[in-house]
């Protein structure tokens, strides 16, 4: 099977590395509605992918697959992630494998909900 690539300039990747960084800083910015810790660092962001076209896939899970705020934190991301300078377009791939665990959390999330 041959792979093709296309070539792109520096300045084109220059430019999808700071989209990717604009969103995590969207993505620091919302908060799980139950725990006061913002989503990146809860573990519930597993990949952020910007194509060329800036279309952009989240793939996150949730803190428990019956979350009854799931529909408000989904659409949260979705439209908060979509006002990033360079996104065209949002799609959020909710999965739950893996299943999120607190081991998922960052040092700050631990520190925050006195784990550590």
């Amino acid at each position: 099977m041959i792979t093709f690539f296309k070539k792109y300039s520096m300045n084109h990747q220059l430019d999808i590395l700071a989209i990717e960084a604009n969103i995590l800083k969207v993505l620091k910015d919302i908060y799980d509605p139950e725990i006061p810790v913002n989503i990146y660092d809860l573990g519930l962001i597993y990949e952020v992918d910007v194509e060329n076209d800036g279309k952009t896939i989240v793939k996150m899970t949730l803190t428990a697959p019956n979350c009854p705020m799931a529909d408000k934190l989904l659409n949260e991301v979705e439209e908060r992630v979509g006002t990033v300078e360079g996104v065209s377009e949002v799609i959020i791939n909710l999965t739950f494998d893996p299943p999120w665990d607190k081991s998922m959390m960052s040092d700050e999330a631990m520190l925050e909900l006195g784990f550590l």
